[in-house]
């Protein structure tokens, strides 16, 4: 065992779980030498040990299924390696649906598994006893396999991991707390520990439960809250057979594992038990909670009748232990915006084993490549906001957020507590008039407006919700008539100085330098052409720009505009995101609603699409910016925070005798879908170039100033892309699209939807989804919950592809 701290290396690695040793295991692989890894007290003894060691691929989403595919061959590449054993063992796992709803999240994530590549299958009951067969099967209704899921030793893992270290070079020390965090011109550069200062330009957080308190360090958010987490393990079960697979019955909040011929148990129950308030104690290691058999028993009771043994063994073993938990249930992975160089992984939500290994793979290859190796936004720390870290947020979060880890994971399901912490300037008067909100990055927005005597909750489903309705009347008065949308949340920066053209054309792949009053939309690249930011700018006079975004991606993006600006000499970045609300008055009564409330002349002639006038509209000094999300004729309207609720009132008073009604994001996203615009994070993200995206008319090759990502795409201009973004509709009106349904040709998997929803335009549902490029012209279908239905595909929008309403 190490013992003696360097006072140089190359990356500093903070804890001794999974999550670290991965990341110093790969970056050694890569070639990195002269790695630390620093444990307080002893290797994988915070969460680590204690863990279930489940290991399974399909994770809900591309990215998290991905990189959980990824760790799976670790575990064999480390038996090899090293000769430690880990453990795994590939029996399966099993999920079970005891009632209809259930049933339809097994079959669509079967269907997302094709697109995936990980095999799965569904069973009737029948099978699933065959599998598992101390199992109650009277009461369901169906079950999904996945036959290369299975479990491993935690432990046995983490000494593999630390083993290959070693044997890459890696110096693992144990026993030393790192007590500061040093930065050197604004970087990372080491740490202090309780045996004396490492420099190092690289410092990763994988500090598990306590990364909040380590990242409090480095001037970081990191919004992890430990939790307690139960188990019981049973007395041995003579019948128990030791291929017996993972079973996961979310209804009963429970998951089983064979643990050396006993049965072990473990809850994600509906309220979770936050743990350490004050502080995890100085000297916590290896240990244990207490017991609460209160809390666990209502679990164990549905446990009894699910695996009717469970009634007749006796328990060997009631265990709890902590675990780092996140207020949206995904982990942190990725280079911090408050300091670069220091990165983050951490705060895995029960999901460390078998995320680990490939999350330290590609945390690893971040560091080294300095930049995403893929799509890792869903993960990406730099969603992180202050205010999330604090604990009067994270604390009733993460109760709620780790009761819904088996809870039913419907589409755009809402957290109900730590609410309302940014609120719209016009918050009041949209809930006035029916708002049902929404949060984005801690921004409160209405999401779909509710009738008089409608109740404002969300009932959610895979199909047509209590909300569906509402969502298609806003819609149709958007095309006929007009719609009000919130789109205060927006963030928003101000650019400026004599440097402020040349930032903005380096970061920028379409022309910046253009008239005053000029609205550029834009892509921002990385040095593979991938698409790190969709935005657009708006030039305000010569040295002055006002760069407008979206609510999710503020924090990122403006920390990418920062760091670009920090190259140059006189660039002011100031964020206005709050300081200025934003009205959409969208639809072809748009100019009609308009125009009487301001001098301004609104004719096509006079103010043209991608114009931006100063002006008043109802004694409002306001800026009208003509754009539109939706495919209609529209201005984004906006104006000073404390102004927005005149405005408001008197747009909408005015729009209430031309058939213009308040609509909500939902309303947009189907709008936006007809028209095929991509949306950052979902139809587009770091992985995709816009060739591949349909984005290239966007693109300047021949500026004057080189941009990021431009050399890339020069070497790609004239091969053609292997895929394309196209857009889809269903010919049956019936299913519902929501995303992450697979696309076929033939009996091939071709690709998956990225982002979907009803067009009630057409009438049908429609998504956006990449396809090879050989497959473009041919019949698709799409499969929605284990059935397919014939789709059209378009690599042009299925509404309106030619803008005449836009630009009337």
């Amino acid at each position: 065992m190490e013992t003696q701290i360097p006072n140089t290396a190359s990356a500093v690695i903070v804890g001794g779980g999974i999550a670290g040793l991965s990341v110093a295991y790969h970056l050694a692989k890569i070639g990195w030498r002269d790695l630390v890894l620093l444990e307080r007290k002893q290797i994988a003894s915070g969460t680590t040990w204690h863990a279930a060691g489940l290991v399974r691929s399909n994770i809900g989403s591309a990215t998290l299924t991905r990189i959980a595919m990824e760790s799976q061959p670790l575990f064999s590449e480390l038996e090899n390696a090293t000769g430690q054993a880990t453990g795994f063992k590939q029996n399966g796992s099993l999920g079970i649906a005891d009632n209809p709803a259930r049933w339809e999240e097994h079959r669509r994530a079967y269907s997302f598994s094709h697109a995936m590549g990980v095999e799965a299958h569904l069973l009737d009951p029948g099978e699933a006893r065959g599998l598992w067969p101390l199992l109650e099967t009277k009461d369901l209704i169906g079950a999904l396999w996945y036959p290369t899921d299975g479990q491993v030793n935690p432990l046995d893992f983490a000494q593999a991991l630390a083993k290959g270290a070693r044997q890459l070079g890696v110096k693992i020390i144990e026993g030393v707390k790192v007590n500061a965090v040093r930065s050197v011109r604004g970087r990372a550069g080491g740490v202090e520990t309780c045996k004396g200062p490492i420099e190092s330009p690289v410092i990763v957080n994988a500090a598990g439960m306590w990364a909040r308190e380590f990242g409090r360090l480095a001037g970081v958010p990191v919004p992890v809250q430990a939790c307690e987490h139960f188990y019981v393990v049973t007395e041995p079960i003579e019948e128990l057979p030791s291929t017996l697979p993972v079973l996961r019955d979310m209804d009963g909040c429970a998951y089983y594992k064979e643990d050396a011929g006993k049965l072990l148990l473990g809850a994600f129950e509906p309220k979770a038990k936050p743990w350490a308030l004050d502080g995890i104690p100085e000297d916590f290691c290896f240990d244990e909670l207490p017991e609460d058999f209160d809390h666990f028993q209502p679990i164990l009771e549905l446990a009894m009748k699910r695996v009717p043994i469970m009634a007749k063994v006796g328990l060997r073993k009631f265990f709890n232990g902590p675990e780092g938990f996140t207020p949206d249930q995904r982990y942190y992975l990725g280079e911090t915006s408050e300091l670069p160089g220091f990165y983050v992984l951490a705060g895995f939500n029960s999901i460390g084993i078998q995320s680990g290994g490939g999350a330290g793979k590609a945390l690893a290859a971040w560091i080294d490549g300095g930049e995403m190796p893929f799509d890792l936004t869903a993960v990406d720390v730099q969603r992180a906001g202050s205010h999330e870290a604090e604990q009067n947020f994270l604390v009733p979060r993460v109760t709620e957020a780790l009761g819904l880890l088996y809870a039913m994971h419907w589409p755009g399901r809402e957290f109900e507590t730590s609410r309302n912490v940014f609120l719209s300037p016009i918050h009041q008067e949209t809930e006035a008039v029916g708002a049902v909100f929404g949060a984005v990055a801690g921004q409160e927005r209405p999401n779909w407006y509710a009738g008089a005597s409608q109740a404002r909750v969300y009932d959610y489903s895979y199909g047509r919700t209590n909300w569906f309705q509402n969502v298609a009347l806003e819609h149709y008065a958007t095309r006929n008539a007009g719609g009000l949308f919130d789109q205060s949340s927006f963030g928003k920066f101000l650019v400026e100085g004599r440097d402020a053209l040349a930032c903005l054309e380096r970061l920028s792949s379409n022309f910046i330098d253009v008239p005053i009053e000029r609205v550029i939309y834009t892509q921002w690249l990385n040095s593979k052409g991938g698409i790190e930011a969709d935005l657009t700018v708006t030039r305000l006079d010569t040295d002055r720009f006002l760069v407008t975004t979206g609510a999710a991606v503020t924090k990122r993006d403006l920390t990418r505009l920062s760091r670009m600006a920090h190259t140059f000499k006189d660039v002011a970045i100031t964020d206005v995101s709050r300081k200025f609300a934003v009205i959409g008055v969208m639809g072809p009564r748009a100019r009609e609603l308009l125009q009487p409330l301001t001098e301004l002349d609104l004719e096509n002639s006079a103010f043209r699409f991608g114009r931006a006038k100063v002006a008043r509209v109802a004694k409002v000094s306001c800026r009208l910016t003509r754009i539109s999300y939706v495919g209609e004729l529209g201005w984004e309207v906006s104006c000073l925070a404390e102004e927005a609720p005149r405005l408001w009132s008197d747009l909408y008073n005015a729009g209430s005798k031309l058939g213009v009604v308040p609509a909500g994001m939902y309303a947009m996203n189907t709008l936006r879908l007809e028209k095929g615009y991509r949306h950052w994070g979902h139809d587009i993200s770091p992985e995709d170039n816009p060739y591949e995206a349909g984005l290239d008319c966007f693109l300047r090759l021949n500026k004057n100033v080189e941009f990021v990502g431009q050399a890339a795409l020069v070497a790609k201009k004239d091969i053609q892309p292997s895929r394309q973004l196209m857009s889809f509709r269903l010919e049956d009106p019936v299913p519902l699209l929501h995303g992450n349904e697979p696309i076929f040709a033939g009996e091939k998997c071709v690709g998956w939807i990225t982002s979907g929803g009803f067009g009630h335009s057409l009438g049908v549902s429609t998504g956006l989804g990449y396809v090879s490029e050989r497959n473009i012209s041919r019949e698709f279908e799409i499969e929605v919950a284990g059935e397919r239905f014939f789709a059209v595909g378009s690599l042009k929008p299925l509404y309106q592809p030619k803008n005449p309403h836009i630009r009337a």
